[in-house]
């Protein structure tokens, strides 16, 4: 039995900035003091934050971000949940649980549907009822069998500038609002995350190079852009052998996308490109003529928490007609459990109430995970994480609630 007096739980204050600090490097165990922590303290927004105190220590942490996401069907508001910690003397006390339970009810107490996160460890989050909702690749590419297939797009009118970030930070920006609405997850990028994105001192750099900028533009504008650092090695015999590491890279057509990624394929002195996380569905697998040279792996990326089902699910876009009633399991958030009747069709969606019975029953993580449409639920059911009361239900609800464009949100926050 647990003897622990329970943390007192309230929003941390600014002035406690350099004690949040000490939690969070002794929680992720890593220093993140000078210009780093600054550009992070520029994001936190205080109010939204939550700590545990032990008396006056602080022990336990966790922030709210207040974003705009693209979702299936447009820009929503969504909190971004980061910055959660505990100290290791206070593991396993109810520490974290404490301090999500209160995140959640505060969310639903300011109306908000739904929050997302990106995990240090995939198993903590399921059993607050975050779901993962998208996928990353990570990709490690050998120039040697980097060809592109014979029809790969191009466009004659295009040309490349290469440029430091900051001086192309204008057009950076300009493709990304144009590419933003185009995939879910992808969320709005605030002038300070902008900063943070582009910083580029010791630390960032991880022993590689200041960061690069390539920029694809016509005489109408910047369509497309790769941001990446270049690690120079050399072989036994003095081969170069060095590594191209992309960060960024977005292009607001094909031909556009091609000539970027041939670049970075193409560069002096490097022997392969890696990229840490790209979309699942990223076309690059589509224009290497030998595809087993992307030597791709994937791993969750962001996780989804739906907070108010009644709210959340018709706040977004859907494939195809529905008419199910879900009913949710959720220990966590007692006001989000029970029926719900999930109505619609291409004008739109309603989710209400209902004392109807249910033709699936299903955990609210699960919900979080197709949320964004990147999971199909048929999976779940085969694994018996799901249920259908009515034969056909399940298939009809991921059919609706899938969406063509993979989810990915591209930056960890």
């Amino acid at each position: 039995m647990n003897t622990e007096p329970s943390p007192a739980i309230r929003p941390i204050k600014d002035s406690e900035w350099g004690e949040w600090l000490e939690l969070d490097e002794e929680a992720f165990a890593e220093d993140t003091a000078g210009p780093r922590a600054e550009r992070f303290r520029a994001l936190v927004e205080w109010d939204r934050s939550l700590g545990a105190f032990d008396g006056d220590r602080l022990v336990g942490s966790t922030l709210g971000l207040t974003f705009t996401m693209t979702v299936p069907g447009g820009p929503r508001p969504v909190c971004g949940v980061t910055g959660v910690a505990v100290l290791p003397s206070h593991r396993r006390v109810g520490v974290l649980s404490a301090l999500m339970r209160r995140q959640l009810a505060d969310l639903h107490e300011n109306g908000e549907a739904v929050a997302a996160l990106y995990a240090s460890e995939a198993a903590i989050y399921g059993r607050f009822g975050y779901g993962r909702a998208a996928d990353n690749l990570f990709l490690n590419i050998p120039k040697r069998g980097s060809q592109f297939v014979r029809n790969a797009p191009s466009d004659p009118s295009l040309r490349l500038r290469t440029v430091r970030p900051a001086a192309a930070r204008a057009d950076i920006e300009k493709v990304f609002e144009a590419v933003l609405a185009t995939r879910p997850g992808l969320y709005a990028r605030t002038p300070a995350r902008w900063e943070a994105m582009l910083a580029d001192d010791e630390s960032a750099r991880r022993g590689a190079s200041t960061l690069r900028c390539l920029i694809v533009e016509d005489d109408a504008g910047p369509r497309g852009y790769a941001l990446f650092r270049l690690k120079a090695d050399y072989t036994d015999h003095d081969v170069p052998d060095g590594q191209v590491q992309l960060k960024d890279l977005f292009g607001l057509d094909p031909a556009a996308y091609a000539l970027l990624w041939r670049q970075v394929l193409d560069r002096d002195l490097c022997s392969h490109v890696y990229a840490s996380s790209r979309p699942a569905d990223d076309p690059i697998m589509h224009l290497l003529a030998e595809p087993r040279m992307l030597n791709a792996g994937w791993l969750d990326e962001m996780w989804v928490r739906v907070v108010d089902t009644g709210r959340a699910l018709p706040d977004r876009a859907y494939s195809a007609p529905v008419d199910v009633v879900i009913d949710v399991e959720d220990a966590v958030c007692p006001w989000n459990a029970g029926r719900w009747r999930l109505s619609a069709d291409a004008t739109g969606a309603t989710c209400a109430r209902t004392n109807d019975p249910a033709d699936i029953e299903l955990p609210v993580n699960v919900l979080g995970a197709a949320y964004l449409g990147g999971r199909t639920l048929g999976a779940y059911e085969a694994a018996g994480v799901i249920r259908e009361t009515r034969p056909g239900a399940i298939r009809a609800l991921s059919a609706a609630m899938s969406w063509e464009t993979k989810p990915w949100g591209g930056l960890v926050f």
